[in-house]
């Protein structure tokens, strides 16, 4: 059974996108946050402008190895209970857990109701 484990979540300001190139100008700009190389392209996530098809971020500020069990899902399970979708890109350090921009204010209620310190 996983263990839950509250964290101290920062909701980011800014407006990501998520998006999938076939080739690797896009690195030499310098608005992503996140890159994924994988056989089929490179995933990109990055800044961008206010837009309605954005992706807001809840960056994890709680410090821990990365063998500590329950850390992502103790995040992206609230979220999945109420039928938000969320993509994810974890680093060594922290987890990056987006949702749709339009639903920030309702999964940070959920995050809160769940035992996380939302900032």
């Amino acid at each position: 059974m996983p263990t839950f484990v509250p964290q101290s979540l920062e909701l980011r300001p800014e407006t990501f996108v998520v998006e999938r190139h076939d080739n690797e100008q896009i690195v030499a700009g310098g608005d992503w946050v996140a890159l994924v190389r994988a056989p089929e392209g490179l995933t990109v996530i990055r800044t961008v402008s206010d837009t309605p098809d954005g992706w807001r971020a809840f960056a994890g500020r709680t410090a821990h190895e990365i063998d500590v069990p329950g850390m992502l899902l103790s995040i992206v399970a609230p979220l999945s209970g109420a039928d938000l979708p969320v993509f994810v890109a974890s680093t060594y350090d922290a987890d990056l857990v987006l949702v749709p921009a339009a639903h920030a204010g309702k999964a940070s209620e959920l995050l809160r109701d769940a035992g996380h310190d939302v900032r």
